[in-house]
């Protein structure tokens, strides 16, 4: 079987987005940010019956796929949900997608 190179590519963006959100454990921290929420390791390991190192490693991957921010006070970290780059990478994967495989009957992402 060979591969050939598709002119459709995910964006830096949007493949952090998809590997942030790869892991069911993830995706339920996720919502621990609803609403503008800002916690802390602690406060996400302690809702979610994790351990502190597991925690922040889930944590670092949120961040570093684009679906976290964090700031730092004196020692403590607290992150929150970063809701525009979280948007502009889920238009950067709807571009992609419609790009690959476009639906009978809609319009492309940005027409109404």
């Amino acid at each position: 079987m060979t591969m050939t190179s598709s002119p459709v590519e995910l964006s830096e963006q949007a493949r952090g987005l998809l590997k942030a959100l790869a892991s069911d454990t993830r995706q339920q921290i996720l919502t621990l940010f609803a609403g503008g929420a800002e916690l802390t390791v602690n406060e996400v390991a302690e809702r979610m019956s994790l351990a502190q190192s597991a925690t922040s490693t889930h944590l670092a991957t949120l961040r570093d796929g684009g679906v976290l921010t964090s700031r730092r006070d004196w020692k403590t970290v607290y992150y929150r949900a970063d809701a525009g780059r979280i948007g502009r990478a889920l238009a950067d994967l709807q571009l992609s997608l419609w790009a690959c495989c476009p639906a009978e009957g809609c319009a492309p992402p940005g027409r109404d």
